[in-house]
């Protein structure tokens, strides 16, 4: 796979969903995570775990689709939480004040079996 590429895969556990995400989110593909998320909220799920260990880089779009479905999630009584975000994004998270709203988790494993 490509750097420049956007992978993202579901993964349906008894209480949340595990979505990763890997390669970059930009201008380009923003709207493709965006639908992804979407997709999984949806589908009735309230409670999604991102997995975004793999990411090199990430936009403000890709940040905007995050916030809304985090939001979309609180609507309906759930959460959103990131398990292992890559040094890069972490960073990203940091600069846009965005650090403290997210729930954040060393491993997929601890994120998932926090629901």
């Amino acid at each position: 796979m490509s750097e420049t590429n956007l992978n993202v895969t579901t993964e349906i556990f008894k209480r949340a969903v595990l979505v990763k995400a890997s390669g970059r989110i930009d201008s380009s593909n923003a709207a493709q995570f965006d639908a992804a998320l979407k997709d999984v909220l949806a589908g009735g799920h309230e409670n999604i775990v991102l997995d975004l260990s793999e990411i090199s880089y990430m936009s403000s779009a890709g940040l905007r689709a995050i916030v809304a479905a985090h939001r979309e999630c609180a609507k309906k009584k759930g959460s959103l939480v990131l398990a292992a975000p890559s040094e890069r994004v972490s960073e990203v998270f940091s600069l846009a004040g965005l650090d403290s709203i997210f729930t954040v988790y060393d491993d997929v494993t601890a994120a998932v079996g926090s629901f």
